[in-house]
This record gives C-alpha cells, sequence and structure tokens, in this order.
C-alpha cells in the first residue's frame, strides 16, 4: 500500500485540448454525438479531462452584457456525462492568425465597432499596423466600452461564467485559465502571422497605440527624460537580432533608454495580468478551482545575447536577468498555475539558424516558478504523435524522475489537439501509453487528492506585491537539476 501511494504522488493528470470549431460563431454546439464519441474514445486513454476556449467573441457577441452561455453549458453538461473533468480559458482573444488556428472567431463585433471609430483600442506596431486579436493593455483602466474599462468588461463576462456554470463549478470545471493576451498568453502581439510575421522572425514592439505613447511618455518624464521616444530602430517582423541596432551586439537594448523601454514594457505585461488575475479571483472566489495563466514559450533567439523574440514579446529575458521569475511571483499572490507551452521541443530538432533552445528555456522557466512555490502546468507546441516528444514531456513533467515524495512534478499536461491524426490507430496507441507514463504506471485516478492536488475553495488573492518586489525576482538563479532522459520513456 505504501508502495503504491509513493507512486502515485508520482501522477501527473493529463487533459486534452478540445478543437478549436466545437462551438459555431453562431453559438451553437455542433454535431454534439460525434463530439460524445470523441470525448468517450479519449476516455479509453485513460486522460483526466478535456480544456477548450470559451470565446468572448461569441459569448458576449450580441451587445455588452447580452450573454448566452446555452451551447457552452451544453458543452460542460456532456463532458459531465461523459464522467470527465474541464480546464476552461476564459478567451477574450481572436482565434485567427495564429499558428494553428483553423477556424476565425473574432472579438465581439460591438467592440470592434468602437474600434472602428476608434483604432487606439488595438495593439499597434511602429507602422501603425493595427491587430484587432486582442485589446491593447493601455485601455486596461479606459472606460471606453459603453462606460466600462476593457478590466470590467473581462471581470463581469467571468463573473457571469461563475453565475451561470455554478453547479458544475469544481464538479466538472477544475481549472479557470484567464486569457490575458493574444492567443490566451499573457505576452504582446509581437508575431502576427496575419501581418506577415513567419519563423523564426524577431518580431516587433506592440506599443504605438496612442494611449502607451501617452503612458510611455509619462514615464519618460517622471524618470526625468522626457526627451526620449519608444523605440524607432528595432526593425521589422522578420528580421534577425544582428541586422537592427537595437538588438545588435552593443544595440540600443544594452543602454539606459534601452533598459528604461525594456524595463516600463515588461512592466506593464505584469501589472495587467496582476489586474485581471484580481479579476478572476474576485468572480471565482469560494468556489473549488484553481486559477492558471499561460505563458508564451519563446524560444527561438534564446541563444543570441539580445533574446530579441521574447523582448518583444514583452518577456524582458536575458542571461543577466530573468523575465520570468517575476511573473511567477506576482502569480503566487493569486495561487495561479503558471502554464507553458514548448515542452515536446528538443534542441536538436531546431533550425541552429534560429538560435533556438527550447529545453534551457523550459528549465529556466519552470525552476523559476517552482522556486516562488506555485504550480506548473504545461502544453506541446505542435501537434507530435511521436515518442522524442512524449519522452521529452515525460521528463519535463518530472524532471527528476519518480521520487519519494513526487516533487518536482508538474500539475498537469494539456496535449494539444484532440483531432483525427491522433485518433488514427498508431499514434493513439502511443498516446494512451504517453498517458499511462504520465500517470506513473497507474490507472485513472479520479480523485487528486490522492495525488497531493486536492481542489480547495479559492481564496481572496493576497495583497498586492509592490512592483520593486516583483522585480528582486529578476536576479538569475541556475536552473534545478534536469535528468538526461525521462526514466518512463513510451518505448522504453
Amino acid at each position: 500500500m505504501a508502495e503504491s501511494k509513493k507512486i502515485l504522488a508520482n501522477y501527473v493528470p493529463v487533459y486534452v485540448m478540445l478543437p478549436l470549431g466545437i462551438i459555431s460563431t453562431e453559438n451553437v454546439l455542433l454535431d454534439k454525438e460525434s463530439l460524445k464519441q470523441q470525448l468517450l474514445k479519449l476516455k479509453t486513454a485513460g486522460i483526466d479531462g478535456v480544456m477548450s476556449d470559451v470565446w468572448w467573441g461569441i459569448v458576449e457577441s450580441k451587445g455588452p452584457k447580452q450573454y448566452d452561455w446555452s451551447a457552452y453549458r451544453s458543452l460542460v453538461e456532456l463532458i459531465k456525462e461523459c464522467g470527465m473533468k474541464m480546464q476552461a480559458i476564459m478567451s477574450f482573444h481572436q482565434c485567427g492568425g495564429n499558428v494553428g488556428d483553423e477556424v476565425t472567431i473574432p472579438i465581439p463585433q460591438w467592440v470592434l465597432d468602437i474600434g472602428e471609430e476608434n483604432p487606439d483600442i488595438f495593439y499597434t506596431d511602429r507602422e501603425g499596423n493595427r491587430n484587432k486579436e486582442y485589446l491593447t493593455l493601455g485601455v486596461d483602466h479606459l472606460p471606453l466600452f459603453h462606460g466600462r474599462t476593457a478590466v470590467q468588461v473581462y471581470g463581469d463576462y467571468m463573473k457571469s461564467f461563475k453565475e451561470t456554470m455554478a453547479d458544475l463549478i469544481g464538479e466538472v470545471i477544475i481549472d479557470i485559465e484567464v486569457g490575458l493576451g493574444a492567443a490566451g498568453e499573457l505576452r504582446y502581439p509581437s508575431y502576427p502571422q496575419s501581418l506577415g510575421w513567419v519563423f523564426p522572425g524577431i518580431g516587433e514592439f506592440q506599443c504605438y497605440d496612442k494611449y502607451l505613447k501617452a503612458a510611455f511618455k509619462e514615464a519618460a518624464t517622471k524618470a526625468g527624460h522626457p526627451e526620449w521616444e519608444l523605440p524607432d530602430n528595432a526593425g521589422t517582423y522578420n528580421d534577425t537580432p544582428d541586422s537592427t541596432e537595437f538588438f545588435a551586439s552593443n544595440g540600443t537594448y544594452l543602454t539606459d533608454k534601452g533598459k528604461f523601454f525594456l524595463t516600463w514594457y515588461s512592466n506593464n505585461l505584469i501589472t495587467r495580468g496582476d489586474d485581471i488575475l484580481d479579476e478572476a479571483n474576485k468572480a471565482f472566489l469560494g468556489c473549488k478551482v484553481k486559477l492558471a495563466a499561460k505563458v508564451s514559450g519563446m524560444h527561438w533567439w534564446y541563444n543570441s545575447p539580445s533574446h530579441a523574440a521574447e523582448l518583444t514579446a514583452g518577456y524582458y529575458n536575458l542571461y543577466d536577468r530573468d523575465g520570468y521569475r517575476p511573473i511567477a511571483r506576482m502569480l503566487s499572490r493569486h495561487d495561479a498555475i503558471l502554464n507553458f507551452t514548448c515542452l515536446e521541443m528538443r534542441d536538436s530538432e531546431q533550425d541552429a539558424a534560429a538560435k533556438s533552445a527550447p529545453q534551457e528555456l523550459v528549465q529556466q522557466v519552470l525552476s523559476g516558478a517552482w522556486r516562488e512555490h506555485i504550480e506548473v502546468a504545461g502544453e506541446n507546441a505542435l501537434s507530435r504523435y511521436d515518442s522524442y516528444a512524449y519522452n521529452q514531456i515525460l521528463l519535463n513533467a518530472r524532471p527528476n524522475g519518480i521520487t519519494n515524495k513526487g516533487v518536482p512534478k508538474m500539475h498537469g499536461f494539456t496535449y494539444l489537439r484532440s483531432s483525427d491524426d491522433l485518433f488514427e490507430d498508431t499514434n493513439f496507441e502511443l498516446f494512451k501509453i504517453f498517458v499511462k507514463k504520465m500517470h506513473a504506471d497507474q490507472e485513472y485516478c479520479s480523485d487528486p487528492a490522492k495525488y497531493g492536488k486536492e481542489l480547495k475553495p479559492l481564496k481572496r488573492s493576497k495583497p498586492k506585491i509592490p512592483i520593486e518586489d516583483l522585480l528582486d525576482a529578476t536576479t538569475p538563479m541556475k536552473p534545478l537539476p534536469w535528468d538526461e532522459e525521462t526514466d518512463m520513456k513510451v518505448d522504453g
């Protein structure tokens, strides 16, 4: 008995992301019967549950506070009927224009209409291109949306979701992932395919709407430098770092002016994440759920001194400055999970020219989060069905393998995504083995308390952490020890 308890401490639950278009833009749950068959088939793999976007652009499409949750209510009830748990994403972004987006779901039309009159509500690059996939954080606290601020709009949406799903929260819905930017990630939309970005372009800063321009001017003036402007030498979406003045060796990013800008740009992101998670905490207070926030795996140019792709996305991460641990420290006040991507990637699979280092990035981010005493969850970035990817995920889920106390280990893993390819015979057989290995060779366990993840009622967030204290976490630390390979290979 003691032995199986010890092994169960190493159990990492596995969820599967449902297809993007299961609910139409007309707010209808499509082909319920085939979705049910899909859920039941996934259940045969022993998975712990599923994840789905809950699109703002579908639910509040008719007008401010005119919510229609009926299709999502049907979805959650179907998941319950199939005996599964659900991770729900509060998706305040547009679907379409990013890697893997097969359908287009814009943000609500009444919000786009406000943007017709005032395009500065959208993230804007230096050339003035507007990105309509997410509202700029410059309007987070401005009452431009029929008297509400953007943060109030997000908060009201989450409160309404809670009221509608109250009887299913805790029983079926166990995680609320709060959308904090493009693709639901806490980042600026620095690499939009809709504007011609292709991998491994460095991307562009997205702070040239009038609200962020004014905020920067005010911050620079307050710092005694009214002459400082936003960068005009950081290149374009598909540049390499060395082809720009800003990111080249001895570039602007190393000057006082560059450091001031990058600190301001990245602090904005941490503050907005904090503000919206505070609304989420108030909305779901007392519910048996965990809150989560997703951080993007910007692995390209990680091995280049300026980390350009991370910097344009808002992660001010350099070899002598940790850009991720301050985010983890902010999440710690909300007892929120940090959900990270690209867990399946190995350095050896990447194009050398992109100076990618996904393994080192994952180790840095996970180590930082664990040091801040928060839970970490993860996803794969791209669809994979091979043993190399599964073994890499298993290694990152339990960096030191099976241990007596089951630490360190991830809170959970969400596989991207349910599809016909996944259900192809050999793919699905290997996926089943992967789930079993994530479960430390144990059978599916319906009680998270047995593997140390008991769901407790959400408590009020702790007091706001001053930005100076968050920035103390920029001091770099060596990553925690990581094994060379997992001790639970799918092809062992």
